[in-house]
């Protein structure tokens, strides 16, 4: 058995667990979960069992609260198998009236939301698990702390990852299956993640069958509008190009692009909309990302030596891994990740907003002495428009990039940080 490696979830569980009844955790398939959970679990319920799935379904109907006996916390894994299980945890908080009773874990939002009757509101906390970061695969040193960077420190490391390891990382993605194996069984791990969401995954979440071509189409052109905004139209568009017009419509793709998020592959990022000085207008459209890059060169069909030979590709896919561990990185500092792009086209990759109010302006880049000066432009033009009268300046601008040597802070402020040196 393989040793566990230690998760950004396990701290966030372990305090909310102190402080509610309830944790659910929510997820893409494969990403840790179930693993995660049992560290933290007395007993389990796995309602996936083969030899036990009728009658635990079946208990669920007539009396869901014989399931939740035992050990706490008690951890039901897959619990949207069976709805109503939500309301009975629920009450058997009420009753019980103690924190750290149950663990949910799930990798579907419930497709009947019908037999749930109650929010779970200050019961039940919920959180998300994506894919490992390179901190969490030990990929990345972690030399460099993001706290460091909020508090305005000096920094100094050295970044060993190269081009080439880091078009395997793109490629491998965060499966904790893929990590501590041999690179040909590691980049299996994602192939056969992405054929299980076209054959099988997409269709469990409702258990509606969808056209597995329909599905194929569309994750591969959501890979090639990685990082963009680019309109619902724009993807049918890319879909019909390679099919005949009639055979998908405007509902149908927003069935499968929901049913693609119920089950966590899809994850965009949410628009920035900060108080500036002029009257310029900010797109509140979402930015297209997959939960993990991995899933875009599969749906492309590309390998570490396709994206070596194609570095304009080999840059999306860098900024979507980047966006995964910068998401796990503010989670685990009660913050969240937005994107930033207004009228004029002026866009910043990432903005990492804390509680507090502070926030950090984030430009992502593979490497290179052009595009760093490229981004450290945006990043100060930003900063300009920002209204500091009503909003504080941020609390610190940054290059991510992929392959620079150094992680360092220039004279003007700016941190120049390879991904491979970073953690929260």
């Amino acid at each position: 058995m393989k040793k566990y490696m230690h998760r950004m979830a396990d701290d966030i569980l372990e305090k909310k667990l102190r402080a509610k009844g309830a944790v659910l955790i929510e997820g893409p398939k494969w990403c840790g979960k179930t693993t995660t959970a049992k560290q933290h679990a007395k007993s389990v319920l796995s309602m996936q069992k083969p030899d036990e799935v009728e009658q635990n379904l079946e208990m669920a109907q007539v009396n869901p609260s014989r399931l939740l006996a035992g050990d706490t916390p008690r951890l039901i894994d897959e619990w949207q198998m069976a709805p109503k299980l939500w309301d009975a945890v629920r009450f058997e908080i009420d009753e019980r009236d103690e924190f750290n009773q149950f663990i949910l874990t799930g990798s579907a939002v419930p497709a009947d939301m019908s037999q749930i009757y109650h929010t779970g509101t200050g019961r039940i906390s919920r959180m998300l698990m994506r894919p490992m970061s390179l901190f969490e695969s030990e990929d990345s040193s972690g030399e460099i702390s993001l706290c460091d960077i909020f508090a305005g420190e000096d920094i100094s490391a050295e970044n060993k990852i190269d081009l080439g390891r880091l078009a395997f990382l793109i490629c491998r993605g965060g499966w904790p299956k893929a990590v501590g194996v041999d690179d040909e069984t590691a980049l299996m791990q994602a192939e056969d993640y992405y054929e299980g969401v076209v054959y099988s995954d997409i269709n469990r979440v409702d258990n509606i069958k969808r056209d597995s071509e329909k599905v194929r189409r569309l994750l591969r052109s959501y890979a090639k509008n990685i990082g963009t905004q680019a309109k619902i139209t724009t993807v049918m568009r890319d879909i019909r190009e390679a099919s005949k017009p009639e055979e998908i419509s405007k509902n149908t793709l927003f069935d499968y692009v929901k049913a693609l998020k119920k089950i966590f592959v899809i994850e965009d990022s949410l628009a920035w909309n900060p108080s500036l000085r002029s009257k310029v207008v900010v797109r509140s459209g979402d930015t297209r990302y997959f939960t993990d890059p991995s899933i875009g060169t599969a749906a492309l069909g590309l390998g570490p030596e396709d994206l070596m030979g194609d570095l304009a590709t080999m840059g999306l896919m860098f900024e979507n891994l980047c966006i995964r561990d910068l998401r796990v990185y503010a989670e685990t500092l009660k913050g969240n990740l937005y994107h930033y792009k207004d009228k004029n086209g002026l866009e910043c990759d990432a903005v990492i907003h804390l509680k507090n109010r502070r926030y950090g302006l984030i430009e992502i880049k593979l490497g290179g002495e052009g595009l760093i000066e490229e981004g450290v432009k945006t990043l100060n033009i930003l900063e300009g428009k920002i209204d500091t009268d009503i909003m504080p300046s941020p609390s610190f601008k940054m290059i991510l990039t992929g392959v620079g040597t150094y992680a360092y802070r220039r004279k003007d402020g700016i941190y120049i940080v390879p991904i491979g040196c970073l953690r929260p």
